[in-house]
């Protein structure tokens, strides 16, 4: 195997070298954008060499005009099976076809006839219709955004646009981040959760379950991270990459090593111990936020229980969910605060196909 080259850096080098020289030659003057974004490994700059045993390898991704996609595609393809090389920086550019009995997993392959290549081309609006089953000819609603999941939300505007003459970019733009009040909201969701299970843990230990307690501090020990990511305004990306990403937060190396002994703690008691002080952690990051009043950014006993809690009564979920102006997100705060698609389910299914997201819209509209 050749010297291992990050996805996004081996994209360039394959458009720039390979693909723009093929399409100047067959198609002079065309319009079009090239990039890397959507699903795999390398659009998070996560890859390394283990991804490269599937759907890894030299690609990119052409974003032609509608017009232009429905007269010039299939020549584009043609062209680019009949003259990439066969090989770029040690790797093949062949892949095998969708393997039907291994969730359609290509791998390279190599070949001494036309390249089975990688290079696919789209339109945008087609592109995010299969994507996130969202339209780019309309508005971005409020249900929209609580049912896009952040994995793919975070997959669209990360990555590397290499060339952009049809406006992908100011597409890409659009789903940046979160509106505001979108925003309070999933943070106001992200301390309902917390203070909906911070006393269980305890309580579970207390009853001699330590197993259950266990897993109930690792959900606060999810939730406070996926808190951590909104109020840093990044998306998180899905379960593998979750605490990889959460490396690059700035609160990182202050709550990490609280969180790193909470999961290894072997008692209720010697957990909570670690949680108390991510809570007052994560409560002080909110005060500086100075989207609601200062909140006591203390850890108290839960009511007449021994065991201590951040979000008592719902104090930090209520203070910024008073703070929501938006008419249509006013509407959906004032029921239960369920959060987003990534806040109510971790379900692999319901959150890397979007065809569910017409029917979970319904929870909002």
């Amino acid at each position: 195997m050749p010297e291992f080259t990050p996805g996004l850096r081996l994209g360039r080098l394959f458009f720039e070298e390979a693909v723009r020289p093929i399409l100047e030659l067959v198609l002079p003057g065309l319009k079009y954008s090239a990039a890397l974004i959507g699903s795999g490994s390398e659009i998070l700059g996560f890859d390394d060499e283990m991804s490269t045993d599937h759907h890894w390898g030299p690609r990119v991704m052409l974003f032609l005009k509608e017009e232009d996609h429905a007269r010039n595609s299939e020549t584009i393809v043609r062209a680019l099976r009949k003259h990439l090389p066969a090989r770029f920086l040690g790797y093949s550019t062949n892949y095998t076809e969708p393997d039907p009995n291994d969730n359609n997993v290509q791998r390279l392959e190599e070949t001494d006839g036309p390249i089975n290549h990688r290079v696919d081309v789209f339109t945008i609006r087609d592109f995010l219709l299969s994507y996130l089953n969202f339209d780019i000819n309309s508005t971005i609603t409020t249900a929209d955004w609580l049912t896009f999941p952040e994995q793919k939300l975070r997959s669209i505007t990360t990555g590397e646009v290499y060339h952009d003459a049809v406006g992908l970019e100011e597409v890409r733009g659009r789903f940046a981040y979160f509106p505001h009040d979108v925003w309070l909201y999933l943070m106001a969701s992200s301390w309902n959760r917390i203070g909906q299970e911070e006393h269980l843990m305890g309580r579970a230990g207390m009853a001699g379950d330590e197993i259950g307690s266990a897993l109930i501090g690792s959900r606060l020990v999810r939730d406070i991270i996926g808190l951590c990511f909104l109020m840093e305004r990044r998306y998180a990306p899905y379960a593998k990459w979750f605490g990889t990403a959460f490396r690059e937060l700035a609160c990182y190396n202050s709550l990490s090593p609280h969180l790193k002994l909470t999961l290894r703690a072997a008692t209720w008691q010697e957990r909570e111990s670690h949680l108390v002080p991510a809570y007052e952690h994560i409560a002080a990051m909110h005060n500086r936020l100075g989207v609601t009043e200062e909140l006591a950014a203390k850890a108290e006993d839960f009511f007449e229980r021994p065991f201590k809690v951040i979000n008592l009564a719902g104090g930090f979920s209520d203070a910024i969910r008073a703070r929501i102006t938006d008419p249509d997100m006013r509407r959906v705060a004032a029921n239960k605060l369920i959060g987003s698609i990534d806040q109510f389910s971790d379900n692999t299914d319901l959150l890397s196909d979007p065809r569910w997201r017409p029917n979970l819209k319904k929870l909002y509209e």
